[in-house]
């Protein structure tokens, strides 16, 4: 009888359920099989950079179950993920359990269905070594860092304190975030806004000063209190003249389906689910069935996905809501394209029909997913707006208004729109002046980091890969370097501390282009164009020296 060995029991329960009528054993491994040592760096510099795997205390119990098992069963087959750690896991149970060639099978699918699962069975292939030494780089040169950063940060700061490649990069972000704020001087400012109506329609009309002269006014609004003082007293004496009514169509196209992080952006602002608790519950989802694979870069669905969705919005919105299948490329910077979108795993198990199968948090997730799938592939949403210009004297006022014409997209997929209904004014028509209001502003500073504005940073820098955003995140939080206050970013002491001291010696640990080609370097290993030993050497000359 056939072995399969996946990472989580979560997983091989899945996969049982969908084996039931087949000869097949499913094991978990419950993660990695071996790692680093903890006590010490378990890395032989002097020798390559070769790693010293072992097998950690609380995966003995498991390793010993997996050795029993494969003298049960023939051959194995290996069912982890389909990325770098999957290839990871998959390569060190070969390593630790001392399969022969011959003996073993690779499979990979992104999604846990019948249909995938059979389809995997049947197309086996070999394990990915440009994967598993590109994750092996990214363990050592991790190890490198915090292993050798981190007692030199017990001398300059406190105990216990330690650094991290990825992790440091984004400490720095939230603390330059922080010396913006700290360097900010509010500037005042004024705002002025007329209330206009023609008689003998009773409705108001808010009308906002947007140029004077024919000259607009900058950004943030006017800067002289005493002007704002001069123009109020004139307006008092000018006729209001509509001089341009502006109507136009405006169509809001629909929201991609999620890769990893936008998912976590959008769980964080509409669920409020940190990134860690997102990942969590997806993972769950997904291993369960009824997601796909929850870390991509990508943007595409399948063509059963697409077809699923089409029959869905045809049956339940009709033909006017469909787009026709709608692909879109990722734009993000060192984006892998390996993985599909995250999307429900059939469509027709509506949220509805899984609620009573789910826990709250996982079925509002649920929801977000399935809802942001059809959302992708439905048509735009329509909005007309209208904008009044009025003019009186020197002075130019503008009243906008906008209303939804058309759903589209909107109709499944929660969407934060403001209607905004104007009077119907016409060109030439005079106005009459209720009120002024004058309102005093000061500039603010830079917004604090929140989850999801600061994930968004990460990728737009190309720091991190979907699988470690919110590793990163937890980190920074569990050493107080941070602490998250109203769900923003705030720098602590230690957290500064250990910032200006990274920043002055080790400025490339901190520098996030510095950051991003690393990564890229971690993609090319991965893809067989660079070798892993070059790219660490590089790395880890340098670092030495400065230490």
């Amino acid at each position: 009888m056939p072995l399969i060995i996946v990472e989580s029991p979560t997983k091989a329960v899945t996969i049982k359920k969908f084996l039931k009528d087949k000869a097949y054993e499913v094991i978990a491994s419950r993660g990695h099989v071996r790692d680093l040592p903890k006590s010490k760096l378990g890395v032989d510099i002097e020798h390559d950079f070769a790693p010293h795997y072992i097998i950690p205390q609380a995966a003995r119990k498991t390793v010993k179950a997996l050795k029993e098992a494969v003298k049960k069963h023939s051959p194995v087959i290996l069912a982890t993920d389909e990325d770098r750690e999957g290839e990871s896991i998959a390569w060190h149970v070969v390593q630790v359990l001392d399969l022969k060639e011959g003996t073993y099978q690779r499979i990979a699918f992104h999604e846990i269905t019948p249909t995938a699962i059979t389809q995997a069975l049947k197309n086996p292939r070999s394990i990915d070594l440009n994967l598993v030494k590109a994750q092996q780089a990214r363990r050592i040169l991790d190890r490198l860092v915090g292993y050798k950063l981190s007692p030199f940060l017990w001398k300059k700061v406190m105990r216990r304190l330690s650094a991290g490649r990825v992790q440091s990069a984004a400490l720095h972000l939230i603390a330059q975030r922080e010396k913006e704020i700290d360097d900010f001087h509010p500037q005042a400012y004024w705002t002025l806004e007329t209330i206009l109506q023609k008689p003998p329609q009773p409705e108001q009309v808010a009308a906002a000063l947007i140029a004077i002269r024919k000259k607009k006014i900058p950004a943030p609004g006017l800067l002289d209190k005493a002007q704002v003082a001069t123009i109020q007293k004139s307006l008092s004496e000018e006729n209001f003249q509509v001089v341009d009514v502006i109507k136009k169509e405006k169509r809001l196209r629909a929201p991609l389906p999620f890769r990893t992080s936008t998912l976590q952006q959008e769980a964080g602002r509409k669920l409020h689910f940190s990134s860690k608790y997102t990942m969590s519950l997806a993972q769950n989802l997904y291993e369960k069935g009824y997601i796909s694979y929850h870390r991509t870069d990508a943007t595409y669905l399948s063509n059963f996905a697409l077809t699923q969705a089409k029959k869905y919005i045809e049956k339940n919105f009709g033909s006017d809501y469909w787009q026709g299948n709608k692909q879109a490329k990722t734009k993000v910077k060192g984006a892998q394209e390996a993985h599909e979108a995250i999307r429900p795993t059939d469509i027709q198990k509506t949220p509805e029909k899984l609620k009573s199968k789910l826990t709250v948090p996982a079925f509002r997730l649920y929801q977000l997913i399935w809802q942001r799938t059809l959302a992708s592939q439905m048509k735009p949403a329509i909005v007309k707006t209208i904008a009044i210009d009025i003019q009186a004297g020197d002075y130019l006022f503008r009243a906008n208004g906008q209303a939804l014409q058309f759903l589209g997209w909107a109709k499944i997929y929660p969407y934060d729109f403001k209607e905004k209904p104007l009077p119907n004014f016409q060109k030439g028509d005079f106005l009459r002046l209720s009120k002024i209001n004058v309102g005093e502003h000061f500039t603010k500073p830079p917004a604090r980091y929140t989850e999801p504005s600061l994930i968004k940073q990460l990728e737009d820098l190309g720091i991190g890969r979907p699988s470690t955003y919110a590793p990163i995140l937890s980190t920074i939080q569990g050493r107080n370097y941070v602490e998250k206050n109203g769900g923003r970013f705030f720098l602590t002491k230690i957290g500064k501390m250990v910032d200006d001291i990274l920043a002055k010696h080790f400025p490339k640990i901190v520098d996030p282009q510095f950051t991003a080609t690393m990564e890229e370097n971690l993609d090319k290993i991965a893809q067989g164009k660079i070798s892993w030993l070059s790219v660490i050497k590089n790395f880890y000359e340098p670092l030495i020296k400065n230490l």
